[in-house]
């Protein structure tokens, strides 16, 4: 007999479970059922759920080139800004954890970004970086340089938006990883300095394998929320220049709420969770096959 069969099974009682189901149904199952409703019928903000239209709605989504576009770079900017910041938040998070115990105020002082409201980072970022009048300039100016207008062209300004992004979220990341590094049994890292490990080969081999699930969880959120971000680009760009920085959710807001196409932005919202859904799958798979070697 299977050493599962030996577990107790235990069954949560209805009147314990009921809140939770009362929860999800109104505030997960009740808002996908309306989006749904929504892509399929011609709707407005005044009239919502007007008429059926099948899978017109989709198709106006997917031969416009602004939400077209818009998919692509959402892809580009939610990678892009995960990879980097995954990348410097465990940098910043071995560093603090060679440093000492405890994070401490150099800790603190790193995490400030990550508690500052996301329009008033783009409001910063924005004045930091203006043609005339911006403190990256006038330091520019005092050593005798000329002025730089990085949100003037499309590269610069996309390029721009995920430095802005990194620089707020990096410190999520590094928390992460900090908290994970201090779960890295110490008999590990002497086992490997017995075996004649350096520093860095115990931390390519041992450390880094050790975390890596911590890590990957990581990178799926931060795809996520990278996917999610409106605030800076609706702050810092508005889209522009033309619509080298359009985003979708950028582009689904000015679809509902300026264009007043309810229809059309409920089913680009759907095909933007598909999208989203694929990529975070592909990180997803390489975490379960992680814990499937590991087992």
């Amino acid at each position: 007999m299977s050493r599962a069969s030996h577990v107790p099974r235990f069954r949560v009682p209805r009147a314990l479970a009921a809140p939770s189901v009362v929860f999800l149904l109104v505030f997960a199952a009740y808002p996908l059922v309306y989006l749904i409703g929504l892509a399929f019928t011609s709707s407005t903000l005044a009239q919502p759920l007007r008429r059926w239209t099948g899978f017109d709605n989709f198709h106006s989504a997917l031969e416009s080139q602004s939400f077209s576009g818009s998919l692509w770079r959402s892809v580009v900017f939610a990678v892009a800004a995960a990879c980097v910041q995954l990348v410097l938040g465990t940098a910043l998070a071995l560093l603090l954890r060679a440093r000492a115990a405890r994070p401490g105020l150099l800790g603190t002082v790193l995490l400030l970004p990550l508690v500052t409201p996301p329009v008033m980072v783009g409001v910063a970022w924005k004045l930091l970086l203006a043609p005339v009048g911006g403190a990256l300039n006038g330091a520019l100016h005092e050593f005798g340089l000329p002025g730089v207008n990085p949100l003037g062209g499309s590269t610069g300004a996309f390029v721009t938006l995920i430095v802005i992004d990194s620089w707020q979220w990096t410190p999520f990341v590094m928390l992460l990883a900090y908290a994970a590094l201090l779960g890295v049994p110490d008999e590990l890292r002497e086992a490997a300095a017995l075996d004649g490990a350096g520093r860095v080969r115990t931390l390519r081999s041992v450390v880094l394998p050790y975390i890596e699930p911590t890590l990957l969880s990581v990178l799926t959120l931060k795809l996520v929320i990278g996917f999610k971000v409106f605030d800076i680009v609706y702050v810092v760009t508005a889209g522009g220049p033309g619509f080298s920085t359009t985003t979708s959710t950028y582009d689904i807001q000015r679809t509902a709420l300026q264009e007043f196409d309810v229809g059309s932005a409920a089913a680009a919202t759907v095909l933007f969770s598909l999208i989203i859904g694929l990529v975070v799958s592909v990180v997803a798979l390489r975490r379960k096959r992680h814990e499937e070697v590991a087992v």
